[in-house]
């Protein structure tokens, strides 16, 4: 029996007769970080039906653990009290790295009239009002990432300059870097496979030291919870081999950025029939995929931070380096935004490759699913024609913001970011993204001491 075939009462069980003595609880952050701690078993006994402590500073500061100075929500002016945390027991899984402790994700629900800015709070309300329309919401996501013969201390030491990956050279498909770095491959899928995160497809991108991993397709929410346990249980994994993986969406200039591609389809409630495919239409199109469709087509420039968060997220989408810079689309084009993938009754759905490596999964799959349903409710029509050929070359097709300032502030002005989600949320992601620049433009960079210190 998995542990999705599971109840609550059998998992609990399971958990107290175990030999674990403690067990290893989770939440995400706005930036999808991962932020938890062991508790003992004995404590998870007497919280798993109510609810658990966690300092709400988590909303409070960024990546980095600087407080911000413009949040609502909590900060100096509140006290950071306690959050409510409510573990979710479909999450229940074996880490099979550490010695098979028990582990679940939590989330934080709204009380006493304040609603935390949780992000798998934000996906699980979204995928609520798909299934209000009868729908069923599927998704997948796959990373591209880089992997260096580093650890955190020696790249510490070395300024975070010049890392090492684990094999030179540009080897898409390789067949032999797959074998050179088997025992690594091997771990990954199977340790992550027996963390219930199973991987469809592993092999090499293009790039010294990169690889690329599909996860096997699920609901939303259970994609997105095996988005960021993948991110978290592959660079725990590294670590026993002397390796460091990055999803940095652009570490290096002269290489290819790392995607985070996001693939998704609608079906009907009991899950037997894809509402995206229709033999009769155009591309084998149905009205309510052109629909959700549209709807994400419009909506992407007014909510791109959820999708490309950081300020080297636009480092990425630039001309020439398989990432898009324009709202385009097209049938089965990776040059385009959007790329729609027909082929039958199972397999037609969307990939939006706007998305990067380095975007939280709960954000980006609520931004895509919000989108599209925006557009099934108010039946959008596609206004631009499918991309034959170069995406890059349709000049007139809308450009999508270029820095994370401009996006962060074309998003705080949008009525459609507002409608897609609540005010609270809006406003807490903007003013987090304004301290993202804000840290930015205060810091001095290796590109302007090369290009200044000496002959300016």
């Amino acid at each position: 029996m998995s542990n999705h075939e599971m109840s609550p009462e059998q998992i609990i069980e399971e958990v107290s007769q175990s030999r674990a003595r403690f067990v290893k609880l989770a939440v995400t952050d706005i930036d999808g970080v991962l932020r938890g701690k062991y508790v003992h078993k004995e404590k998870f006994l007497s919280v798993v039906h109510g609810n658990l402590g966690f300092c709400d500073v988590i909303f409070g500061w960024d990546i980095n653990d600087q407080c911000y100075d413009n949040s609502q929500f909590t900060g100096w002016h509140t006290g950071y009290p306690d959050a409510e945390a409510q573990l979710d027991l479909s999450t229940f899984r074996w880490i099979p790295w550490e010695d098979d402790v028990p582990f679940f994700l939590g989330d934080f629900a709204q009380t006493k009239g304040t609603a935390p800015p949780c992000p798998r709070r934000v996906l699980k309300e979204v995928i609520t009002q798909a299934a209000g329309m009868g729908l069923h919401s599927a998704f997948s996501m796959e990373f591209e990432w880089f992997n260096f013969n580093e650890s955190a201390d020696s790249l510490a030491n070395k300024g975070f300059i010049r890392p090492e990956p684990i094999s030179p050279g540009m080897h898409g498909y390789s067949m032999l870097r797959t074998s050179q770095n088997s025992e690594f491959l091997a771990a990954l899928n199977g340790a992550l496979l027996d963390f219930g995160v199973p991987i469809e497809s592993l092999h090499t991108e293009t790039g010294p030291g990169v690889l690329e991993a599909a996860i096997l397709y699920s609901d939303a929410l259970e994609a997105a919870d095996r988005a960021v346990l993948f991110k978290w249980g592959t660079k725990a994994i590294a670590h026993d081999f002397g390796i460091m993986p990055s999803f940095m969406a652009k570490w290096n200039s002269d290489l290819p950025g790392c995607s985070g591609h996001l693939h998704q389809s609608l079906w009907n409630e009991d899950r037997s029939t894809n509402l995206f495919f229709d033999a009769s239409g155009t591309d084998g199109m149905s009205d309510t995929f052109r629909h959700y469709l549209a709807g994400q087509m419009l909506c992407l420039p007014e909510i791109l931070p959820l999708l490309a968060p950081n300020i080297n997220s636009y480092k990425r989408l630039v001309e020439g380096h398989w990432a898009p810079t324009r709202v385009t689309w097209g049938i089965n084009n990776r040059t385009a935004a959007m790329r729609v993938i027909g082929g039958d009754a199972k397999s037609t759905r969307l990939e939006n490759r706007v998305v990067g490596s380095d975007a939280n999964p709960y954000l980006a799959m609520a931004a895509s699913l919000a989108s599209g349903l925006y557009g099934i409710r108010h039946k959008l029509e596609i206004q631009r024609p499918k991309v034959i050929g170069n995406a890059y070359e349709d000049e007139g097709a809308v450009r999508l913001p270029n820095s994370l300032d401009a996006a962060t502030e074309q998003m705080a002005a949008s009525s459609i970011a507002r409608e897609l989600f609540d005010d609270d949320f809006v406003d807490h992601f903007v003013n987090s993204r304004r301290w993202e620049c804000r840290q930015y433009q205060a810091a001095v960079t290796n590109w302007e001491t090369e290009r200044y210190f000496e002959i300016v």
